[in-house]
């Protein structure tokens, strides 16, 4: 079957969105571990666990102060396995949406903790229509998934 122009760009955004998504999970988690240098270096939010911590602890007020370090935990892994998973374009429909909903959660989160201009400054809510869109993806091209379909 001879793809049309757009479904070629359809195609090519699919893996630039996975990617894109995929690699910022994976970057923003290697900022709270101090792999993109110490606080205070250009482009460094965090620099360490425990600032991100904290961030968490902002955004999070609401809940008790046990739970915080808990969920900071749960969300860097959480990032790691979207990351990964997005990446390698496996069971990409779940991990698009899953994505979606976990950056839904932060915007929104963010929203109430500093108000809705945060969110729209890191392109948060377009994230989740980049999410949501490709898990209504019809296939998913340079994936494991494309591979596991082909057998």
């Amino acid at each position: 079957m001879i793809k049309s122009g757009w479904e070629k760009i359809g195609a090519f955004g699919s893996v630039f969105l996975r990617f894109g998504l995929g690699l910022s999970f994976l970057s923003a988690v290697a900022d709270r571990l101090g792999w993109w240098g110490p606080f205070g270096q250009p482009r460094v939010a965090w620099g360490d666990f425990a600032r991100f911590v904290a961030y968490t602890g902002k955004l999070n007020s609401f809940l008790p102060g046990t739970m915080i370090l808990p969920l900071a935990i749960f969300v860097t892994c959480l990032e790691v396995a979207l990351g990964l998973l997005l990446l390698a374009g496996w069971q990409t429909r779940i991990a698009a949406l899953a994505s979606a909903i976990l950056l839904l959660a932060f915007g929104v989160a963010m929203s109430f903790a500093l108000g809705v201009k945060a969110p729209l400054d890191f392109s948060v809510f377009s994230a989740v229509g980049g999410g949501l869109l490709l898990a209504a993806c019809p296939s998913f091209p340079f994936s494991v998934d494309q591979l596991r379909r082909q057998r």
